[in-house]
């Protein structure tokens, strides 16, 4: 089976070519068009931006894995899926002209959660593919594709299932700019949510806590690039919820802590050993939260192992001491599966492959939940 897989939940623009195997998945492409440098300026995703960018993007992914050129009749409805992608419409409509119906035998698609602008061009970028080449597509939550893709590893073109039915029972922990969550996974396609932020996500904290110390954006490697520097420790910041009797985070009082700190003393923002000393206390208050509620739900729960998954999981010292102190297996994605990425859906596309259906039943949903 060949799986088209389409990305484009916040501001990372994905797509990727598979081949299933047994489990495994031959990757014939896999590319991420990042838009990082559009939004720094603003400090954070600037939707209407990244809605835009997709639209430049996506049709030239696409033509990248298309080969065999025709003359093809484009369908009417292509036009009318696209009348709101003004950007994308010519685009699609040439290539849909131009080039045959690819090798593929099904398409996945990110429908949520995430930001409603990006996930529509999505979506409707692969309604046009599906309605003209009458493929089904399978829609795909972006949540679990985070945790899935850390199951398998990946070397030479091969993603390789590294999982067995013995690691579960697992627990789930999603960590991203706009989620934090623990998940028990009973299974793969059998979930429940037993913790989540009530307000900012960590990685939003960390993009919040980098603005405030000049930092930039994104806050999570800057942050973790100074705290790798830091040669003196500062005043302790607080541990949101660490020793309430559940399963959930908050973020927001410790953002708004590290703000009151630089308001008492905006002038230790110049000196830079104090920015590298307040990275690193900054980066280990969320640290020692993140660990402390999945060592605590997973003990509840009785796992067998700690799924891990989203940007945040980039973080070296937090996969450092997840390892050093959880007593059980833990599982992270390769570097090509931690942030936004087309081949995360493609894995999760595969496991939820009964699931497909035609274009005119999908639809975007932003606050999509496993």
């Amino acid at each position: 089976m060949k799986i088209l897989a389409i990305e484009t939940s916040c501001d990372d623009t994905a797509i990727a070519l598979v081949e299933t195997e047994n489990n495994n998945f031959h990757v014939l492409f896999n590319m991420v068009l990042s838009q990082t440098e559009i939004h720094h300026k603003w400090g954070g995703i600037h939707p209407s931006l990244a809605r835009r960018e997709h639209q430049k993007k996506l049709p030239f992914l696409l033509e990248k894995i298309l080969i065999k050129k025709e003359n093809n009749k484009v369908k009417d409805e292509i036009k009318e899926i696209l009348k709101r992608e003004e950007i994308m419409l010519p685009t699609v409509i040439s290539l849909l002209e131009k080039y045959k119906k690819p090798d593929i035998d099904l398409i996945a698609l990110t429908v949520g959660p995430g930001l409603d602008p990006s996930l529509w061009t999505g979506v409707n970028f692969a309604k046009a593919l599906s309605c003209q080449w009458k493929i089904p597509i399978v829609p795909v939550n972006h949540i679990e594709a985070h945790l899935l893709i850390s199951l398998f590893s990946f070397k030479d073109g091969l993603l390789r299932l590294k999982s067995k039915e013995s690691d579960f029972p697992a627990m789930g922990l999603v960590v991203s700019g706009g989620h934090t969550q623990l998940i028990l996974m009973k299974d793969i396609g059998s979930y429940e949510i037993v913790g989540e932020t009530r307000d900012d996500a960590a990685g939003e904290c960390f993009d919040k806590a980098a603005r405030i110390l000049g930092l930039g954006y994104p806050g999570g490697p800057a942050i973790s690039a100074k705290a790798e520097k830091a040669t003196r420790s500062v005043e302790p910041l607080p541990r949101p919820m660490l020793n309430q009797k559940n399963h959930n985070f908050s973020f927001s009082g410790l953002k708004t802590a590290i703000l009151y700190r630089h308001k008492k003393n905006p002038e230790r923002i110049k000196d830079d050993e104090h920015i590298q000393a307040e990275s690193k206390e900054i980066q280990q208050a969320i640290i020692d939260v993140l660990i402390s509620k999945t060592l605590s739900a997973a003990k509840e729960y009785k796992v067998k192992s700690i799924i891990t998954g989203g940007g945040v999981i980039s973080n070296k010292e937090l996969r450092r001491q997840l390892v050093e102190k959880a007593e059980m297996k833990v599982f992270f994605p390769v570097k090509e599966g931690r942030t936004d990425n087309a081949l995360m859906i493609s894995v999760a596309g595969y496991y939820n492959r009964k699931k497909a259906v035609k274009y005119d039943m999908i639809e975007a949903s932003p606050n999509l939940r496993v």
